[in-house]
């Protein structure tokens, strides 16, 4: 995969995962199976740690569930409620602890204890008790705010209304059920009641502990599970499992099937255990979760920006389904790269119905390069092959083999198109480069819709009512041709004869919603705009990046045009942000010299107020606003490490020594860096010297 089918990609499984977020978390009715939804975020999550100025915004790996639904007062948490990153299979297992151990400068030979326990296959839930008394239960939500559940809380009889012995504030957080008999039992009664019934347990327990009326969650047989807490007035105990055991004394039920484990082998052997009672534990699980027992290495290794360092679960695996290739679609995304699309016989697949799968570029369809020779991955794809879907792992859906002995007579071997299909302009492929792209640019309308698609995604401008489908509407009818065209909407159609509010589909109140939810989203915070451009390569991690290091638009968009002859002060800057690589300051450089695209942009950020990046409480310390560069070998804790602390402390990390650099921490092996500091006269520290200026020795 090259940077523009990554690019592409990522956007793809954005919008899936968003939508699939939203079915899943607000509306109790997934259109996804769990097989499917995880397999989407693993490819996500692989794409990015390939290409990582490629995040966006929106990245499925920074979501954590959904917006809290309405109907329920808000709770913010006081803590995060984090996602778990996935594992599906033992060299997962093997690469978690030999991240920890290489996170936290450990050998193998260093023991660390994990325990390992079910994946309940339920709804999150948080309950926070103050002085032994329950005072509030919330939903995960987003993972920052949630709904206040409270009253249905009270009517699960497995959640005690006071505890003895209990931390003066504990919040005990874990999973909402149903049991299989409970779930059959509720269908029937569903069904003789003329109601709806449901596809599966999860969906059950989350619709029933959801309810507005706490009376109906009454009637519904939920159970609960603890696994975990959140904010604490005191430590329950040293380690998971005591902490865990704690929580049983005081009175909640706790899964009997977590155990201790002394390294992979013995997590994966009770994943094996766990794995052959599935079918008859009486509830739904999808997997074993893996955490670090020792609670001072679980704060030492801390969080990611939404799952923890120290944990992760290993997920079952999925299935695979045998069906027809109907049809092969190219789809145009707005960087003009063109994506066939299988177009299936439909086949659930995991509890789901799979009509459409990836495939990638014309070379994995033909199973050949453009010299011919085999490629790895490939297929000899053609339309009315007898496939096979695989709904886990790699690409979601992706077509995993093709049964030639079923292959019709007379199957063609697939043609690319040389011409875009949406416009008609010239389709070329870059020599070295995977990707076919139109060359119609803005006048391909495919490019131009995606492009504006990008722009109101949720990581870019989000706004409220104009999503996907209205882009389309208004491009369609000429209200919508470039960003700017959407903070006009206002005075061009709030009135008049085409006002929007006449408009099928439209009224007063949704004219007027949409209208106030463009107005304010004039300002804006720097970062989504700059990943809002939707520039080639640059993603919301580089966006995010950038913002930092230069603070302001006006900086930003003059450092940009300077650099312009990518050579000089400027370009040199702009290359020495860590993370920032020559072909994404290309990409950059190249858009603001372009008089069209420079001209849309000026035309955009006329109308906007562009927040500046908000730099982070960092008063007294002794390193904030300093550009800090790490090199040689670390003993006292790995480069990560160093890195999150320094950034954390409102320091900018740079990769390469300029004279903009204020600080060197040179390490054993310190070579060229080292060197130019000293021609530079850049202070430079030891490791020791680091730690004692950051109040960390």
């Amino acid at each position: 995969m090259n940077r523009a089918q990554a690019e592409a990609e990522l956007a793809r499984l954005a919008r899936l995962l968003g939508d699939a977020d939203t079915a899943y978390y607000v509306n109790d009715a997934p259109e996804l199976s769990d097989a499917d939804y995880d397999a989407l975020k693993r490819r996500n999550s692989e794409i990015e740690t390939r290409f990582p100025d490629l995040k966006r915004d929106d990245s499925p790996s920074e979501q954590i569930g959904a917006r809290a639904a309405d109907g329920f007062s808000k709770v913010r948490h006081a803590q995060r409620m984090l996602s778990l990153g996935n594992a599906f299979d033992e060299e997962d297992v093997a690469a978690f602890d030999s991240g920890i151990r290489k996170y936290l400068g450990m050998t193998g030979a260093d023991e660390l204890v994990y325990t390992a326990e079910p994946k309940i296959d339920g709804l999150s839930l948080s309950l926070r008790y103050e002085n032994g008394r329950l005072v509030q239960a919330a939903t995960r939500g987003d993972g920052a705010v949630g709904e206040n559940v409270t009253a249905n809380a009270r009517t699960i009889d497995d959640i005690p209304e006071r505890l003895n012995g209990a931390p003066e504030v504990l919040e005990v957080r874990g999973e909402v059920y149903m049991s299989h008999p409970d779930f059959a039992a509720l269908n029937e009664r569903q069904a003789a009641d003329g109601a709806k019934t449901f596809a599966n347990p999860r969906n059950a327990a989350a619709g029933s502990l959801r309810q507005l009326d706490p009376a109906i969650t009454r009637r519904r047989p939920l159970r609960f599970f603890a696994y975990g807490w959140g904010d604490l007035s005191e430590p329950l105990a040293e380690t998971q499992m005591g902490a865990v055991s704690r929580l049983a004394k005081l009175g909640f039920a706790i899964n009997d099937l977590t155990v201790r484990c002394a390294g992979p082998e013995e997590m994966i052997a009770q994943y094996r255990r766990i794995e052959e009672q599935r079918a008859t534990l009486g509830y739904d699980i999808d997997g074993v979760v893996y955490k670090i027992d020792d609670l001072a290495l679980q704060a030492r290794l801390g969080f990611r920006s939404t799952t923890p360092r120290w944990a992760i679960a290993h997920k079952f695996p999925a299935e695979l389904a045998w069906t027809r290739l109907e049809a092969i679609d190219i789809q145009v995304g707005r960087t003009g790269a063109l994506s066939p699309v299988a177009r299936l016989t439909p086949v659930t697949v995991g509890g789901v119905v799979v009509s459409n799968a990836t495939l990638h570029n014309e070379d994995y369809v033909a199973g050949r390069d453009a010299r011919g020779d085999e490629i790895r991955d490939g297929k000899d794809i053609r339309v009315g092959d007898w496939v096979q879907v695989y709904r886990a792992g790699d690409v979601i859906p992706k077509i995993a083999d093709v049964d030639l002995a079923r292959r019709p007579d007379g199957a063609e071997v697939f043609r690319f198109p040389t011409e875009c299909p949406e416009c008609g302009s010239a389709a070329i492929r870059e020599e070295g480069d995977a990707v076919r792209r139109c060359t119609g640019g803005l006048i391909c309308p495919a490019q131009a819709v995606e492009k504006l698609k990008h722009f109101v995604s949720r990581a870019a401008f989000d706004i409220d009512g104009l999503g996907a489908k209205q882009v389309e509407q208004f491009y369609k009818d000429g209200w919508i041709q470039e960003p700017a065209d959407i903070f006009t909407l206002p005075d061009r159609y709030g009135t008049g004869l085409q006002q929007l509010r006449n408009r099928e589909g439209w009224g007063e109140k949704s004219a007027a919603n949409l209208f106030a939810a463009i107005r304010g989203k004039r300002t804006i915070a720097l970062r989504r705009v700059i990943f809002a451009l939707g520039l080639r390569h640059v993603g919301e991690a580089a966006s995010g990046l950038l913002a930092s290091h230069y603070g302001s638009w006006r900086a930003f968009e003059t450092a940009m045009t300077k650099a312009a002859d990518m050579e000089g002060a400027d370009w040199q800057e702009l290359l020495s942000i860590d993370g920032v690589g020559t072909v994404l300051a290309t990409s950059l450089v190249t858009a603001f010299a372009q008089d069209r695209e420079r001209a849309s942009i000026d035309r955009l950020v006329a109308l906007l107020d562009i927040e500046d990046a908000r730099r982070a409480d960092t008063a007294g310390s002794p390193v904030a606003g300093k550009t800090v560069v790490f090199t040689g070998t670390l003993e006292k804790m790995t480069r990560a490490e160093a890195k999150a602390r320094a950034e954390a402390l409102g320091a900018k990390v740079a990769g390469s020594v300029s004279a903009k650099t204020d600080l060197l921490v040179a390490g054993p092996g310190a070579g060229s860096k080292a060197k130019k500091a000293a021609e530079l006269g850049i202070e430079t520290l030891d490791e020791d010297g680091w730690l004692d200026l950051i109040g960390a020795a």
